[in-house]
């Protein structure tokens, strides 16, 4: 029995991911421990979408050993798939193991060896299973994995590369975990994976996996994770608009509002397709939650260019945007462009969105004033309880009442910064 810390970086993926890997050393006799309680072994759930990601990793680690300096370290995931040979010189660490064996962890953790291992396999194009669900009491909701890897390769992103080439979760295995899921008491499930509107495992696409998920009794909610736009299909929209069970919100990523910087970035979609589509979903779901992703500084993006994707963005119906300054990634093709943006102006730039950003959710707030939503209650933060509505927007009410993991309505009152307060509502 070895005591084990984890710790995750990144995204829902990962966090999915985590949350397994922490049930199943747990099921195999080990204890799941926080940092201060001196584990045998830390584990790093590693990201490398960003250069912050790979910074962060290496902070991290200092951290753990001196806090720790006894302990073993293993990294794993993105960042252990393609910089292995540098995660490996960092100190404490024994285990640097990608994204193929990863969960296989608990195994590799049981063979005794003096030397670092490091397992870093060829990722394969193969349907897979998960044994073990990703029940996390420390969460309310909980992510769930249905797809992995990317065949886009997209000129910027590393992913398909750290990732793998875009796979399925079996149909079955999948709504087998969403009954356990359910079962233990989650209302809302989010589906995730790195590009999940191409998921299909062979038999089943992306849209009778929803519908799948839908039927299982006591899951109240499915939220679907960010999703590329050429990949929803219109009949997710119409369950969305008809089934109030798959909440009404789309995280879509744009990337650039020009067609010339699109273009580079080697995506699959026109701005005025992008346009068209949103235009379209905004108006078949009423009051929907929409939000995106923006690179600012891509190469080649000209001050021109910059504020067209800034006039775009004010101009749709969004009620938030994600802001990531680009940054150089290992593999990315984007890497042979030689007409890079200066760090200050994309620091002035993305400052800019961020705040339009803010005023978008803002306006976006101030329609769903006045109007009645059922919140999912998370946490009580002081002394008043905070959740989130379907479409995205984090509501407090003050009560009494322990509202924890539960669906209330509430009649949303006054904008507090970034979220609204409200009251319940008694039915």
């Amino acid at each position: 029995m070895k005591k084990i810390s984890f710790f995750n970086q990144g995204c829902r993926l990962n966090q999915s991911e985590t949350a397994t890997l922490e049930q199943t050393f747990q099921a195999g006799g080990h204890l799941v421990v926080p940092l201060s309680d001196q584990p045998d072994v830390v584990v790093v759930n590693t990201c490398t979408v960003t250069e912050n990601g790979d910074t962060d990793t290496r902070r991290l680690v200092s951290k753990i050993v001196r806090d720790n300096p006894n302990c073993k370290i293993a990294l794993i995931g993105c960042q252990a798939q393609i910089l292995k040979e540098q995660l490996l010189k960092l100190p404490n660490v024994q285990w640097v193991v990608g994204n193929a064996q990863k969960m296989n962890l608990m195994d590799l953790l049981e063979v005794d060896q003096s030397e670092p291992q490091v397992v870093v396999p060829k990722i394969l194009r193969e349907t897979f299973t998960i044994d073990t669900p990703g029940t996390d009491p420390r969460h309310t909701r909980a992510n769930i994995k249905v797809q992995d890897g990317c065949d886009f390769y997209c000129a910027f992103c590393v992913i398909p590369f750290a990732r793998g080439p875009a796979r399925s979760r079996d149909y079955h295995d999948t709504l087998r975990e969403t009954v356990t899921l359910a079962g233990a008491g989650y209302k809302e499930l989010i589906v995730t994976g790195i590009n999940v509107g191409t998921y299909n495992d062979g038999t089943h696409t992306f849209v009778d996996l929803l519908n799948g998920m839908l039927k299982v009794d006591g899951l109240q909610r499915i939220r679907i994770s960010s999703i590329e736009p050429t990949t929803v299909d219109w009949s997710v929209i119409k369950m969305m608009a008809e089934d109030n069970a798959l909440c009404r919100y789309l995280h879509l990523p744009i990337q650039s509002g020009t067609d010339e910087i699109l273009e580079r970035m080697s995506r699959k979609y026109t701005t005025g397709e992008f346009v068209d589509f949103v235009t379209r979903v905004s108006a078949a779901v009423p009051g929907l939650g929409l939000g995106t992703d923006v690179i600012v500084g891509f190469p080649g993006e000209t001050p021109e260019l910059f504020d067209q994707t800034a006039a775009l963005l004010d101009s749709l119906p969004l009620t938030y945007f994600h802001v990531f300054s680009y940054s150089e990634r290992m593999y990315a093709r984007s890497q042979k462009h030689g007409d890079k943006v200066a760090p200050l102006e994309i620091q002035r730039r993305s400052k800019i969105l961020r705040e339009l950003s803010d005023r978008k959710k803002n306006d976006y707030m101030t329609t769903q004033l006045g109007t009645v939503q059922p919140v999912l209650f998370e946490s009580k933060k002081r002394g008043e309880w905070v959740g989130l509505t379907e479409t995205y927007i984090r509501v407090s009410v003050t009560s009494d009442r322990n509202l924890k993991n539960e669906i209330c309505p509430v009649l949303l009152t006054d904008i507090e910064q970034d979220k609204i307060r409200g009251s319940l509502v008694n039915l």
